[in-house]
């Protein structure tokens, strides 16, 4: 895929890592994706905040857990054009703003938000960066993804906040066939949404999950293993490609995907 120049509005286009331990994450998504890693400015400017590169493109982000009981996460941004409009939007349908609009040096602005049923996500307005230089490539953001109690309540809120629009269908799973949403802007697929699996725990939070493309789904869980992670779903075949869901050895939570010809976004 050619180098991206921009991300329309309402696209996932950004992900980062919350981590316990930067360093050992940058050597497992080293090894198993190929990332070349790099700091973005002094701690005292970033925080400690690092990107994440392939090809000398900007991939995603990595910093340190900053709020204490902050569990490992990949985290889902969307761009807007407005981080503060899209702030009051968000109020407006019920959500919750974790972390006001606020600038990132000159790269831009960003902002987390809850939805109504406890999901968290982020938001990014472009500056000089406008998010991920290159997606749908193996080792690179391929589709972001939300398990939720309540479908319904998520595409009216997501429809109010980013406009998307919803089309569900039935997909076949593991444990049989799920109403699947697909998320769309203009037309264009964007995302995903399903319902919460029967059998998780009622504290566990509704959430959104970052898949990133691969070549071969079986190897690069076998690679994943091999470094350390654990597999919370073994590869399994759906009719946008072969996936996997993996927990790193700091303990988020991501997905692999080999895309079947024409899939993703």
């Amino acid at each position: 895929m050619p180098e991206i120049t921009a991300h329309a509005p309402g696209t996932p286009s950004w992900i980062d890592l919350s981590s316990p331990d930067l360093g050992a994450s940058i050597a497992f998504y080293g090894a198993l994706f190929g990332w070349e890693a790099w700091e973005t400015g002094t701690v005292e400017e970033t925080g400690g905040y690092r990107m994440f590169g392939l090809r000398d493109q900007t991939v995603a982000g990595l910093g340190p857990i900053m709020n204490e009981g902050q569990p490992p996460a990949w985290s889902t941004y969307v761009t807007v054009e407005d981080a503060s409009a899209t702030a009051d939007k968000v109020r407006a349908a019920g959500g919750r703003v974790l972390v006001e609009p606020m600038d990132v040096m000159a790269a831009g602005r960003m902002a987390v938000f809850m939805d109504p049923e406890g999901a968290a996500f982020s938001i990014w307005q472009p500056g000089e960066s406008i998010g991920a230089g290159i997606v749908n490539e193996p080792g690179t953001l391929a589709w972001n993804e939300l398990s939720t109690r309540d479908v319904d309540g998520a595409e009216r809120f997501y429809g109010e906040v980013f406009g998307w629009g919803a089309e569900t269908s039935p997909m076949p799973g593991p444990n049989g066939p799920v109403d699947y949403t697909g998320w769309q802007v203009g037309g264009k697929a964007v995302g995903g949404a399903l319902p919460m699996p029967e059998g998780v725990p009622a504290e566990v939070p509704p959430f959104w999950l970052v898949y990133f493309a691969v070549e071969d789904t079986d190897a690069a869980v076998a690679k994943a293993k091999e470094l350390g992670a654990s597999v919370v779903m073994e590869p399994v075949d759906i009719p946008a490609g072969r996936f996997a869901v993996v927990v790193d050895p700091q303990g988020a939570v991501f997905g692999v995907i080999a895309l079947a010809e024409g899939a993703g976004p």
